[in-house]
């Protein structure tokens, strides 16, 4: 109900959208254009009606009688003013008139406030505007940023529509259950509609562009599969595992009853089996993967962030809305898809297709032989090729960008068939100076007269203001300089000067730079010159952009760093990130540059090359993708940090981590790959370019940076990837935002948890049938550490000695409660000796899972205890980390401790809490007894 009321809400934002907002509020081309709408009357002017005759030319008094008659009648509440070709004599008119005299246009302005207002009123009067004998096409301002919004949504629209059914077709492929490709379907609409309802709430403090609408789409869809992928594989993954000690067959074993009263015992049975495994399966999902869901989310939105730091309206509003979007996409992944799959269960494989594979067929797979796995390890074997590799192609893609020209957004955006941009550029291309974009320069002060009008002839012109004209019309290559506007009110004028340059050529630039430089003052009182125009206007907007963009990049660098120090505790790996976030960007921009402003994309988009890049696009581009690199690091980084955490072996664990989420990243760049793509075949060419930028950044990261740079980079760095200096240490402690696995499969005898000072010993956990505890030899020198015995034969344990107890056997946790065992029992299939050999593999399997507790056998006739394995001669080697295949040998007394010669001796042991909560390390007194 919630969701259908906010869909409503968020509907309505549609109609708040506000065009524009690329220009920088306080520069100062934005005040000329504002004191041109306000006091002078806009050079672009509201609605631009443009009248065509095949026949008649404008001389033609029909002609004038036709559109004189029909702008006459329009009505004084809606328009102010009105400019025609028969408003002016001589040279002045000319402007007015094509070159075949056929075709002229009236400049409109309309009456309001507000864009919102004047829009309304365009409505109003907009089917007067048809002059009898005369074709009519409707551009200008308000045309064009109606269009532009319609366009906007239309893409978004059809980009939604033509990505359901393969995205659909994606998950079910991917999942390989109908029930589990459903669900990141139903946490994206959820994502997309909040997206939109908090978007509606921020247009009643802000102004917002419809560019945000694309923002929410893309961002509510694609992160919102992308962390539902997540989430769901790892709930399968722990599900199985509880199900696989229980011995719980997945379906519906109890329809094996021939008898009611039997079936229906066996499913109620089944059932109160199956909860403790559910909800200890989706509390390890919410531990490990959810956490790394809310890193990521923060993550993301601390570099969407960066946008709000932009005075730039289209920037800021875009910030918000993904921010809020990225928030919204959390939610739905750590709160509505745990609730479905609370639900749901072992039911989320409902419709399970013919290539996914039963759960005891995936248990039995090699966790070594996959793909990712093999990949990982023939990387961190061989680094220097692949880095090297990399490295080219990346440099390679990035070369184009720095060839990079920035442009402003005009009607070549809009698609070609455009109504609005052909009226453009037909006054361009048929009209005097139709292509000239006049630079206008605002001289004010107190000094201006209140009285003077220059449209007047008789009215004389103050011989200051005349000389600063003439000045003007000197500089090299101005054509005119004439004065175009007067506000006795505000008490300035406005003088528009014309040149042959383009808009965008740095000759324009370089002429805006010199007026910017001339000064004006009378009787030694200065005035202000401002001066606007879209050079000028596009010079201010990058000028910004630079300014702000080294504070926007520091923000995200260190909000970024300091998130990832909490998650991973490593000084190395949050600058290795952004590093490796930035290569991804740069490969971007540069296929940007290549297909955009060098036209290579052009016939395959179907848009008209402007010769430059819009830069805004560039910096949305920027804040977008390396929150999305970001997302994509923390997922691969956080499972290896959890491998690390159990073997530390660099090699080991970047294998295993790649393993384990190189499919899921892969998988989701490529669902995100359709959404983006579908963005990519839009009207408008800036959502193209975001589209392609999106697209370049997310294979690049994928498939280069990911799977390939990242794990070369932590062979290089080895075991300072996980450097943290002792000083930060404390403070990591205290704000460790790791993922911590502290749920096992309801009914298996769970280890002792791993303690920090653990880490340095290379043992692991084992599970081991009640026996006889080997002892330790006796000590030569009072003064060397422990060492571990090998193992001894199977016989009579040794007498204690008589100062030395043996050590207490380890209790069984409070762990969560298993189930009654007449339904493990009844559910659990006979296992034949192969089948109990590949589900209880020997020692050396556990070698390879390093520190990982193995599962105790079934069946044992005693409790099974807990002892420590090393690899033989791990002490002679400083102890080294185990080999692949290298066997271990129990220690009888835990992993060898040094001990200060000045201290007493003691010795360490695992020992339970008092108060049966688990266990911690004990100093028990070692007087050196065998």
């Amino acid at each position: 109900m919630t969701t259908v009321v906010a869909g409503a809400w968020g509907l309505g934002v549609l109609a708040k959208f506000k065009e524009g907002g690329f220009e920088d509020p306080d520069a100062s081309s934005t005040l000329v254009a504002k004191l041109g709408a306000t006091y002078f009357g806009s050079t672009n002017p509201d609605v631009l009606v443009l009248y065509t005759s095949d026949t008649l030319t404008v001389d033609d008094p029909r002609y004038e009688a036709s559109v004189v008659s029909t702008v006459a009648r329009l009505p004084k509440a809606q328009v102010e003013e009105i400019i025609s070709y028969w408003s002016f004599d001589g040279k002045a008119a000319e402007t007015f008139a094509s070159h075949d005299r056929h075709s002229t246009f009236v400049a409109v302005k309309m009456r309001g406030e507000t864009g919102a207002t004047k829009t309304e009123n365009y409505h109003v009067i907009k089917d007067r505007l048809a002059a009898p004998g005369l074709r009519v096409q409707y551009g200008g301002a308000i045309p064009l940023g109606e269009e532009f919004g319609k366009q906007v949504v239309a893409d978004i629209v059809h980009a939604e529509t033509i990505t359901i059914l393969p995205l659909l077709i994606l998950l079910v492929i991917l999942f390989g259950a109908f029930v589990a490709a459903s669900l990141p379907f139903v946490v994206g609409i959820f994502s997309t509609i909040g997206g939109l309802a908090v978007l509606h709430v921020v247009t009643y403090a802000a102004d917002v562009t419809s560019f945000a609408l694309e923002v929410v789409t893309m961002m509510g869809v694609g992160l919102s599969i992308d962390y539902s992928l997540f989430i769901i594989s790892r709930f399968r993954e722990e599900l199985e595992r509880g199900m696989s000690a229980q011995g719980l067959p997945p379906g519906k074993p109890w329809k094996r009853e021939r008898d009611k009263a039997a079936r229906k015992a066996a499913k109620k049975e089944y059932r109160a089996a199956l909860k403790p495994i559910r909800e200890s399966a989706l509390a390890a999902t919410m531990a490990t993967a959810g956490r790394t869901i809310m890193v990521s989310g923060i993550t993301v939105s601390a570099a969407l962030a960066g946008l709000l730091l932009f005075p730039q309206m289209f920037l800021r509003t875009i910030g918000l809305a993904g921010i809020a979007t990225v928030m919204v996409a959390v939610f739905g992944a750590t709160v509505l898809l745990p609730t479905l799959l609370a639900i749901l269960g072992p039911r989320v494989e409902i419709g399970r297709m013919p290539w996914r594979r039963p759960s005891s067929k995936r248990a039995q797979r090699d966790p070594e032989s996959g793909f990712w796995y093999r990949l990982g390890h023939s990387v961190m074997k061989h680094p220097v090729p692949y880095f090297g590799v990399v490295l080219v192609i990346l440099g390679v893609m990035f070369v184009p960008f720095l060839n990079v020209q920035f442009g402003s957004v005009d009607a070549r955006v809009l698609p070609k068939d455009s109504p609005t941009r052909a009226v453009v550029e037909t006054i361009k291309k048929d009209f005097p100076n139709g292509s000239a974009e006049p630079i206008d320069v605002v001289v004010s002060g107190d000094l201006i007269p209140r009285d003077w009008t220059p449209a007047k002839k008789d009215d004389p012109i103050p011989p200051y203001l005349e000389e600063f004209r003439q000045n003007l019309g000197k500089l090299p290559g101005v054509t005119e300089a004439q004065f175009t506007g007067y506000s006795g009110s505000y008490g300035g004028v406005r003088i528009s000067v014309t040149h042959k340059y383009e808009p965008m050529d740095e000759h324009a630039q370089d002429l805006v730079t010199k007026i910017r430089g001339m000064s004006l003052s009378k009787d030694g009182y200065p005035m202000h010159v401002d001066v606007g125009g879209s050079t000028a206007a596009q010079m201010d907007l990058m000028s910004s952009l630079m300014r702000t963009l080294p504070k926007m990049a520091v923000f995200v660098g260190v909000a970024t760093f300091i998130l990832l120090f909490m998650f991973f505790g490593s000084i190395a790996l949050p600058l290795k990130a952004i590093v490796m976030n930035v290569l991804s960007i740069g490969a971007s921009f540069g296929a940007i540059v290549w297909g955009f402003q060098y036209g290579h994309l052009a016939g395959v988009l179907d848009f008209t090359p402007t010769g430059g890049v819009e830069a805004t696009s560039m910096i949305l581009i920027l804040a977008v993708v390396f929150g999305l690199s970001m997302d994509y690091e923390v997922f691969l980084l956080s499972r290896i940090r959890e491998e690390w955490d159990l073997t530390h072996d660099n090699r080991a664990a970047v294998a295993s981590g790649m393993q384990h989420t190189g499919g899921i990243i892969t998988s989701a760049a490529l669902l995100f790959l359709v959404v983006i793509a579908a963005f990519s075949m839009a009207g408008i060419t800036v959502v193209k370019l975001i589209g392609v930028g999106m697209f370049v950044a997310v294979v690049v990261d994928a498939a280069l940076v990911r799977s390939l740079l990242v794990p070369a980079t932590m062979r290089f760095m080895g075991s300072a990837n996980w450097w943290l200096p002792p000083v930060l240490a404390g403070l990591h402690a205290r704000m460790d935002l790791r993922e911590h696995t502290a749920f096992a499969p309801a009914g298996a005898t769970a280890a002792p948890p791993r303690l920090p000072d653990e880490q340095p010993f290379p043992y692991a956990l084992h599970w081991e049938e009640a026996g006889p505890t080997p002892a330790a030899p006796p000590r030569a020198d009072a003064d060397e550490p422990v060492r571990a015995a090998p193992p001894a034969p199977p016989r009579a344990a040794p007498p204690a000695p008589p100062r030395r107890a043996a050590p207490p056997p380890m209790p069984t946790p409070p762990s969560v409660p298993a189930p009654p065992p007449p339904a493990r029992e009844r559910f659990r299939p006979a296992e034949t000796p192969l089948q109990h050999e590949r589900s209880h593999p020997p020692v050396p399997q556990a070698a390879r899972e390093g520190f990982r507790p193995t599962a105790p056998p079934p069946g044992t006739a005693e409790p099974p205890r807990l002892v420590f394995r090393t690899p033989d001669g791990a002490e002679a080697n400083g102890g080294r980390a185990p080999a692949d295949g290298e066997p271990w040998r129990p220690w009888a007394d835990g992993p060898p401790q040094p001990r200060p010669p000045h201290r007493p001796r003691t010795r360490r042991e695992i020992v339970p809490n008092p108060d049966s909560s688990g266990w911690s390390w004990g100093e028990v007194p070692d007087d050196g007894a065998p």
